[in-house]
């Protein structure tokens, strides 16, 4: 399975990373393929090193404005000319899709990917990693969102919320039928 994470750049606090980390060892043990950012840098860094470490294959999709950051030693690396195109590429290369802390590229990116799949542009499991409460406020918004009517589909149809690396792969085994 090809699966897209989309999460911070930044360096982090071992609250978000020891998560990050456990979960890419899950990626690359299971056989399964990151498709990321492309980064060599923070939390994007630690989840690349994860997966290749653990045997697992590295997708990144870097831009054109962030190229002096992208990582060397990947198995692929595709350049984009914008951040709509890198979104675009990112989800046409994976199965599912997994966002993890991030600030507001990451945010962009999950609603994106929400909204595309509320309207039926695509049928990948999303799922947020709410890795040390850190959606916790986001969940809540959107648990009222759609208690109030505004998302034409339930909740738990666009996006599954875990609570930590191994609820979110089942999850997503799951969901592409791998046993």
């Amino acid at each position: 399975m090809n699966i897209c994470v989309f999460l911070s750049a930044a360096d982090l606090d071992d609250r978000y990373t020891r998560p990050a980390r456990e979960f890419a060892e899950l990626i690359g043990k299971g056989g399964h393929t990151l498709v990321w950012g492309g980064s060599d840098c923070g939390l994007m860094k630690v989840v690349a090193d994860g997966v290749e470490e653990a045997g697992g294959r590295l997708v990144g999709v870097s831009v054109e404005f962030l190229q002096d950051k992208a990582r060397v030693r990947a198995d692929e690396m595709v350049v984009a000319q914008d951040l709509a195109e890198r979104k675009a590429l990112l989800l046409a290369k994976s199965d599912a899709v997994v966002i993890m802390v991030g600030g507001t590229g990451t945010l962009d990116e999950a609603t994106e990917i929400l909204e595309l799949k509320k309207h039926g542009h695509h049928t990948k499991p999303v799922v947020l990693l709410n890795a040390a409460g850190f959606y916790d406020g986001l969940k809540q918004q959107f648990q009222r969102m759609d208690d109030e009517g505004f998302l034409p589909v339930p909740l738990t149809e666009l996006v599954f919320f875990a609570e930590d690396g191994a609820g979110a792969m089942a999850y997503l085994e799951e969901s592409v039928g791998i046993q």
